[in-house]
């Protein structure tokens, strides 16, 4: 009944289709308020030349490794991870059990991503309607409106309304929801934040944080922090958590190629990650403002003073939360197409019954847990999502044989995978998905 199923599912019917999808999934919030204060923390150029480092390693192992994993078992993290054990022992039943991790992984960060969407659907709102320019650069009102709507009870109907925009896109199946939106979404969010960034070249003073960019400090790149932070994002903005790359791969054709599709995720993921900083730090520095603040407040508070007091602001602030909108739609329903998958593969549910219960679910948690929100997200992000991210790298390298393994990245390529890569995957990034969930726990998180 199983491998009926599985073979019944939907799946991308075009290669961009598919990458737009995992670009999707991997450009979010990590892009824009994180990726940003990084890079000006850390002496611009001084911490993007390991962060491209980190890039490249990581996006040629880890998101082939995974996409693989998903493609060749043809099913999301809790088959596939019983078919790998299954291979090396004859019993599925451990690999699936294990492959519950970064599913639930992957839910529990779906529902704390409702919340932080919640508060981008408001304030993509009060931009179109003229609330947020009405607030001036006022920080008591600008402080006080998102302290009001991060809190308990702070946000319930945006919630909602996240919800219902992610179930409609996934309820309408992989190739007419997810593929179609994603072909709208991505497309659009690149274009919106070139227009932004030339825009903001035009500002008196933004010279300067370009500058600062390009900035390389020799001392400071030989500071052991700055690397651990650029694998860190590196890590955590390329979406490898062993679930959401996983069940995206289990939908790609297998005529495509996946060491040319994970190339061309990790190159946009980071052209999106580079054209928020150039809008951000530019444009902070146009206003004269310091940016040392990261996360929420960055974007509900900081940015909104300075869009507030730049020329055209209004516009400018309703171009930039679109943008901000469809990062996190394309992200959110990565995360929830994990368990709705788990649902259609081991129970047999149908998509709209699958999709419906873990939206009712994803509603309802999210809704409780608005005034610990951060705190969810601290510890999803700094334990699940790199132990699912080494878990889904074990399944595929150490447990399934090697044969298995490079038949699955090597099917649909013209030119077999160099023989650097399972080397590379087997022992560097899985002990860089271990150090990523060590280094996190000792340090608060890194990504």
């Amino acid at each position: 009944m199983e491998n009926n199923t599985v073979k019944k599912r939907d799946g991308f019917q075009t290669k961009w289709g598919f990458i737009l999808a995992c670009i999707g999934s991997a450009v979010g919030m990590g892009n824009i308020w994180r990726f940003p204060i990084l890079v000006s923390t850390y002496g611009g150029m001084t911490f993007l030349i390991p962060y491209f480092i980190f890039v490249v390693l990581i996006g040629s192992t880890g998101v082939i490794t995974e996409m693989a994993l998903g493609r060749s078992t043809q099913a999301g993290s809790v088959v596939a991870f019983g078919k790998c054990t299954e291979l090396r022992t004859g019993n599925k039943t451990i690999g699936e059990t294990i492959g519950l991790i970064p599913v639930l992984g992957s839910l529990a960060l779906a529902i704390g991503y409702t919340c932080v969407m919640s508060w981008v659907f408001k304030y993509t709102f009060m931009s179109f309607t003229g609330d947020l320019a009405k607030m001036g650069q006022d920080m008591d009102v600008i402080g006080s409106t998102f302290g009001a709507t991060a809190t308990a009870g702070g946000a319930n109907l945006w919630i909602v309304v996240a919800i219902i925009v992610s179930f409609i896109i996934m309820v309408l199946g992989v190739s007419n929801g997810i593929e179609k939106a994603n072909k709208i979404m991505m497309p659009v969010l690149f274009i919106l934040f070139v227009g932004l960034g030339i825009y903001i070249f035009t500002l008196p003073g933004s010279s300067e944080g370009y500058k600062y960019i390009f900035t390389v400090d020799p001392e400071g790149i030989k500071n052991p922090k700055v690397w651990v932070f650029a694998f860190g994002q590196a890590f955590f903005s390329l979406s490898v958590a062993g679930s959401g790359t996983v069940i995206y791969g289990s939908y790609l054709s297998k005529k495509e190629s996946i060491p040319s599709s994970a190339r061309n995720v990790a190159v946009f993921d980071t052209i999106a990650a580079l054209l928020a900083a150039f809008v951000i730090i530019p444009a902070m520095a146009a206003a004269k403002a310091p940016l040392d603040t990261g996360g929420p407040g960055l974007m509900f508070i900081f940015l909104v003073n300075v869009l507030n007091g730049m020329p055209a602001g209004r516009i400018v602030g309703i171009i930039f939360y679109v943008c901000v909108l469809f990062a996190g739609v394309s992200s959110i329903i990565n995360l929830y197409e994990t368990p709705v998958a788990y649902l259609q593969e081991k129970f047999n549910f149908s998509r709209p019954l699958a999709t419906g219960a873990i939206h009712v679910i994803g509603c309802v948690i999210a809704i409780l847990i608005q005034a610990i929100v951060s705190q969810w997200m601290d510890v999803i992000s700094i334990y699940i999502c790199p132990l699912g991210a080494a878990l889904a790298a074990i399944m595929f390298l150490w447990v399934a044989d090697k044969e298995f393994a490079l038949n699955g990245v090597n099917e649909g390529t013209i030119k077999p995978i160099g023989g650097w890569y399972y080397p590379l995957a087997k022992y560097v990034y899985v002990l860089a998905a271990i150090t990523a969930l060590i280094a996190g726990a000792m340090l608060g998180g890194i990504g």
